[in-house]
């Protein structure tokens, strides 16, 4: 069976291995060979289309995997074959082809050592006056809009609300304007923990599990910012075409089992889709997932669908508006 992971963060990928791959294997003797992508959709819908499928089971955003699903690639899912509960597993009512995984968190953080009286609500990212200085945002439209607007006054429950209207992209896009030429831009999860530890920025955006890395195996003092986080999550996939849909189920169901979905974010620090796996997190790693019960009443759920349907034409305005 051939499982294909993206490229973007090679120590989850080991965490994969050594919690997923190897005892799935082990207890199955089904061999699994490692594929690597670039985490986009264009690949698995031109190997499905051309009729060349190779991979049996692809890791995907939640985002990918709704879309894959509407352009009919991948297989929807038989939760009875799987054995699972699909109501425990969060973002699962949105994606009939994906079994939801890891969830991962995009939050502002700081260095205490420089920054001892830190924010602590998302509007303080936007503050020049109360914390001058430069701020480091990813390149893109996605995350930034949301936290405009909260910053601005919209209430989280009505970010995707009021972004779904013109006024509300105007509104965010004008609340960017108030710090445009103090932001940072990054491409890259490598970036923000460097920029913090190279004093070039006072707080930026980052992916909460390269902040909990960064703290624990190379002892920078960083903090995290929990309001607001955006949440994302990925999905388990299978392409439709693949001669071995009786593996590929198998190693879904063992994915998605509580302590294996446990297992995997003690190790990273991401939160487990399984609603189940959260009284097996370690009480020591459980304060830093995105999902823990401590954050996920203030955070931010990315709406999947939405950006499915408005990336294009909100990527366009951003650099658009970048350029200006």
């Amino acid at each position: 069976m051939i499982i294909s992971r993206s490229l973007r963060e090679g120590a989850f990928q080991q965490v994969q291995r050594k919690v997923l791959f190897e005892p799935f294997s082990k207890a199955t003797r089904i061999n699994i060979t490692e594929d690597e992508y670039d985490y986009s959709a264009s690949k698995i819908r031109a190997m499905v289309q051309t009729k060349t499928v190779s991979w049996d089971v692809a890791f995907v955003t939640a985002g990918a995997a709704i879309q894959l699903c509407a352009d009919g690639v991948i297989e929807t899912l038989d939760w009875k074959t799987l054995g699972l509960d699909r109501a425990k597993f969060m973002g699962a009512d949105k994606n009939d082809c994906g079994l939801p995984d890891s969830t991962s968190a995009t939050v502002v953080t700081y260095d205490k050592d420089k920054l001892p009286n830190g924010p602590k609500t998302i509007a303080d990212l936007f503050d020049l006056q109360k914390y001058p200085g430069k701020r480091g945002l990813w390149k893109g439209a996605a995350i930034n809009l949301e936290w405009a607007l909260i910053a601005d006054g919209v209430a989280i429950k009505d970010v995707y609300k009021v972004l779904n209207t013109l006024a509300g992209v105007d509104r965010a896009f004008k609340k960017l304007d108030t710090i445009k030429r103090d932001v940072v831009w990054w491409e890259t999860g490598a970036q923000p923990p460097q920029l913090l530890a190279d004093a070039q920025v006072i707080m930026t955006a980052a992916y909460n599990g390269r902040i909990y890395d960064a703290v624990k195996n190379s002892g920078k003092h960083f903090e995290i910012m929990w309001d607001a986080a955006v949440l994302n999550g990925d999905s388990w996939v299978i392409p439709k075409g693949t001669s071995r849909l009786d593996q590929a189920y198998k190693f879904i169901a063992f994915a998605g089992s509580p302590r294996a979905q446990a297992d995997v974010m003690n190790l990273t620090a991401y939160g487990p889709a399984n609603k189940d796996a959260i009284a097996l997190i370690d009480p020591a790693v459980l304060p830093n997932l995105p999902n823990a019960p401590d954050h996920i009443d203030n955070a931010v759920l990315q709406d999947p669908v939405f950006w499915s349907e408005k990336n294009d034409e909100l990527r366009q305005r951003f650099n658009a508006w970048l350029a200006k």
